[in-house]
């Protein structure tokens, strides 16, 4: 089946551009949505992902249209080329079924492998420098909130679960368990 995904950002934007331009292909279902590209959750973009079976293929006008980081399209390929079906792009000319679509799917991937590992690098270059300079101090020291005791200790005793300590004392998880390892360190240390 040949499916039709089009996208406007906004609700003053017309679609019509996009369906006149994937209406030769003869498309069977339409998939229709006019919400900003920000993350790949989308309604009719998951309906679409949903519907689409093993042998079909999914035409759009251009790759922006189904995702603005180049990580957000090779997740969406992954995923639609895990359940077998392709992707075209009409105005970047690329066919997933084909040898050369695969092609330039897997170099738009080095590229956002490339493009990524130059943003840490950056980053760590930024960090070293800051730290250099005496402005950069790593993450705040997260304090142990003013019940801590009572709660750790009916926690410890099994009278609250972890869930419901986390609730009580205003904590994620990894800063829950990141205090228990800190707190029991110290009474360690203070045997």
């Amino acid at each position: 089946m040949n499916i039709a995904y089009v996208r406007v950002s906004t609700v003053e934007q017309n679609e019509a551009r996009q369906m006149e331009g994937l209406q030769k292909y003869d498309i069977e279902k339409w998939f229709i949505e006019k919400v900003s590209a920000k993350d790949t959750n989308r309604a009719e973009l998951k309906k679409m992902i949903e519907f689409a079976r093993e042998g079909d293929t999914v035409y759009v006008l251009d790759f922006s249209r189904l995702a603005r980081s180049t990580k957000d399209l090779l997740d969406l390929v992954d995923s639609m080329n895990k359940k077998g079906v392709n992707l075209v792009s009409v105005k970047e000319n690329l066919d997933t079924s084909t040898p050369q679509g695969r092609l330039m799917l897997t170099m738009l991937g080095a590229i956002y492998e490339f493009e990524r590992a130059n943003i840490l690098e950056r980053q760590r270059e930024g960090i070293a420098l800051a730290k250099k300079e005496g402005k950069y101090k790593g993450r705040k020291k997260i304090s142990f909130p003013t019940n801590w005791t009572e709660i750790y200790t009916k926690w410890k005793s099994r009278q609250l679960t972890g869930n419901k300590a986390m609730e009580l004392l205003g904590l994620k998880r990894n800063t829950f368990y990141s205090l228990i390892k800190e707190h029991e360190r110290g009474i360690k240390n203070n045997e």
